[in-house]
């Protein structure tokens, strides 16, 4: 044989065996089977309900069932380890929204940025501040007041170490100068649902968590977490023109696969999931939840990504945030 001849059959060769080991390969139809959306928290949490609220549309629309997976534990940090090591072939996401467990527990071995490929944004909502009916506190002033009379004595409920409303409280506490105890859950369902409960006297949790609570006189909401009043909670002020001037938190929500994941199934997914978020239904749904539909492209998402994290970081080393 040739060299020339030899070098093109071993090429050929080359190209054929990582096609057969490629997880999607020119003209394999995606998906196949059903896909897994994992969500490192609790049910009954804002992602939970967005991450639902989405699989139902990709099921639809792509003919296979979108799986929800609830993976909660340490932070987020069970569930995004579990998907980092998955296979980037399609089958596996992981939906996340705000939350850095995994930048304190230095150990996690696991990273938003550096573990995953970014997929796509599903959209972002305000922090709220809500009560216990039964705390007697009406504004943001009041309960300041109440905290600053009584240090270290108000406990707040959160999603877990790390999570959206930790991160917000002791965001809170840096800027209002109190102290409150912080009592982890494994996600904002049961986490909110304890402050309900009356065990814990307060979250600043994202809206979609707190919402039902709110329209069902279970909890009391006495401001809002972003720059502006929010239409899903009508009348509230914000918690920066209320006592803490600057304050301000949103969540975000999005979608992630595997690190490796091909270029051509992070194209499928991110189509698919933009075209549910022009849906009627399901920008309804969303807002219903107090979620504004935020799309971008790819490489806008991952650069967000990156600064949120690096925003978060300055958050955890100033307030002094620890694991507990």
């Amino acid at each position: 044989m040739k060299a020339d001849s030899k070098r093109q059959w071993i090429t050929s060769a080359l190209v054929a065996a990582v096609a057969a080991f490629s997880p999607i390969t020119a003209g394999a139809a995606w998906p196949e089977r059903p896909v897994r959306i994992v969500v490192p928290w609790a049910p009954g949490g804002s992602t939970d309900i967005v991450t639902r609220i989405l699989a139902a549309d990709l099921t639809k629309r792509l003919g296979q069932q979108f799986v929800v997976e609830n993976r909660a534990g340490a932070g987020a940090i069970v569930g995004m380890q579990f998907t980092a090591q998955q296979p980037p072939d399609g089958y596996t996401f992981l939906l996340n929204s705000t939350g850095y467990g995994y930048l304190i527990n230095k150990g996690s071995n696991v990273d938003l940025v550096k573990s995953f490929d970014s997929v796509a944004m599903i959209g972002l909502s305000d922090s709220a501040l809500v009560v216990n009916p039964h705390l007697p506190v009406n504004t943001v002033k009041d309960l300041i007041a109440l905290a600053k009379k009584r240090p270290g004595e108000l406990l707040y409920s959160s999603s877990g170490v790390g999570g959206f409303p930790h991160m917000n409280t002791e965001l809170f506490k840096l800027m209002a100068g109190v102290d409150m105890t912080h009592i982890p859950f494994k996600g904002g369902g049961p986490a909110i649902a304890d402050t309900a409960a009356g065990n814990t006297q307060l979250q600043i949790g994202s809206i979609p968590t707190v919402i039902g609570h709110v329209r069902a006189n279970r909890l009391k909401a006495i401001a809002v977490g972003g720059s502006k009043p929010n239409p899903a909670l009508p009348g509230l002020p914000t918690i920066s023109e209320s006592g803490v001037p600057g304050y301000q938190s949103q969540i975000w929500f999005g979608l992630f696969g595997p690190k490796a994941l091909p270029s051509a199934i992070v194209s499928a997914m991110h189509g698919a999931v933009n075209t549910a978020l022009d849906t009627p239904d399901v920008i309804k749904r969303l807002n219903d939840q107090g979620v504004d539909v935020t799309k971008m492209s790819t490489p806008a998402f991952a650069k967000l990504m990156a600064s949120e994290q690096e925003k978060w970081a300055k958050v955890i080393k100033a307030a002094n945030i620890t694991g507990e």
